[in-house]
């Protein structure tokens, strides 16, 4: 097998989201071995049961070596649960891991680019902390290049209140809207905090129903302005009812991109495009780990990831994000 026949340990991986981009990884690579780690190794091993190929783990984020066996190595650690004390990083760090972090904000990256900063050569440490692991931002860029220059982009995702996800979601949000009462956002070139009305933004969504967003602290704002140059990027989102279940139906997820700018033919031009996934945001959320450790480790779009600091845009073909969504059920529609 191309790559590494290390085992992927998921910290979280019995919970909604993690437990789905367990199963996302087995169905693009049926022979990586995976580990399934948490506080609860029952409920762990119930998971790796259903995965094959793979075993449970008690991981205790406590501990500086989280509990593992001295002789048990691993290719990637996945984070679906918050580390306050950033213990999984330097255990990373320590045996060479490649690191991918999901839940942190843009205001709380800190402590983990001071670590990287300590030992930049140890590791490859990929800050995915996108909403749902470059699921907007990836998609973005790859619609950003039919245009010579941006002058706005504008991302507003509709989360819908019954999707909240496990314990440790629900958690990321209540701690990242309350710690941080203003927003990063860039307004005409300059980067600025944003709070009150200044942080709302009302959209139209994909059923023609205008919703007011609140900004958010993703570090999807910063990765498109730096790959892009626009000089507005804002993203907002919406916690409420998405389409799908204004009609009766079970909740979705939808994601609305807005892109302003000159296109290439030197014209001025705007372009929509919406992104829905019927099931809700866990699948979005599993197909953007996967896609993050499978680049990572060298198994599809690339060689091995060299040690470094990194954001998905950098590592990760856009159209490589956009086939991987779709074939695992995202609709996308350009308007």
């Amino acid at each position: 097998m191309k790559g590494t026949r290390q085992s992927v340990l998921i910290v979280g991986g019995s919970g909604v989201v993690g437990s789905l981009a367990a199963k996302t990884l087995r169905k693009l690579h049926p022979d990586l071995p995976i580990t399934i780690g948490g506080r609860d190794r029952t409920k762990a091993a119930a998971v790796a049961e259903q995965l094959g190929r793979a075993q449970a783990a008690h991981v205790d984020l406590e501990r500086a070596d989280l509990g593992q066996p001295a002789d048990e190595t691993y290719s990637a650690i996945v984070m679906f649960v918050k580390d306050d004390r950033m213990n999984a990083l330097g255990y990373a760090q320590r045996t060479g891991a490649a690191y991918v972090d999901i839940s942190t904000a843009a205001f709380e990256i800190a402590p983990e680019v001071a670590l990287y900063a300590q030992r930049p050569k140890s590791a490859p440490v990929l800050l995915t902390s996108h909403w749902l692991a470059g699921s907007a931002t990836l998609p973005a860029l790859h619609f950003a290049k039919s245009y010579a220059s941006l002058e706005s982009v504008a991302i507003g995702a509709v989360l819908d209140e019954k999707d909240m996800g496990g314990p440790a979601a629900y958690a990321d949000y209540e701690r990242q809207t309350k710690a941080g009462q203003s927003a990063l956002i860039l307004k005409d070139g300059k980067w600025i905090w944003v709070g009150g009305e200044d942080s709302s933004r009302s959209f139209v969504t994909v059923d023609g129903t205008e919703l007011k967003g609140q900004a958010y602290p993703m570090l999807d704002t910063m990765s498109i302005a730096a790959a892009t140059e626009a000089r507005s990027v804002r993203f907002d989102i919406v916690l409420g009812e998405t389409a799908t279940r204004r009609r009766g139906e079970p909740f979705s997820t939808e994601i609305v991109i807005e892109l302003e700018g000159t296109r290439k033919d030197g014209s001025r031009g705007r372009s929509r495009h919406e992104l829905v996934h019927p099931e809700g945001q866990a699948p979005m959320t599993a197909v953007g780990v996967a896609v993050a450790v499978e680049r990572l480790l060298g198994l599809a779009a690339g060689e091995r990831v060299a040690p470094g600091l990194y954001h998905p845009d950098v590592l990760i073909e856009p159209a490589h994000m956009i086939e991987r969504l779709v074939s695992f059920g995202t609709r996308i529609r350009s308007v």
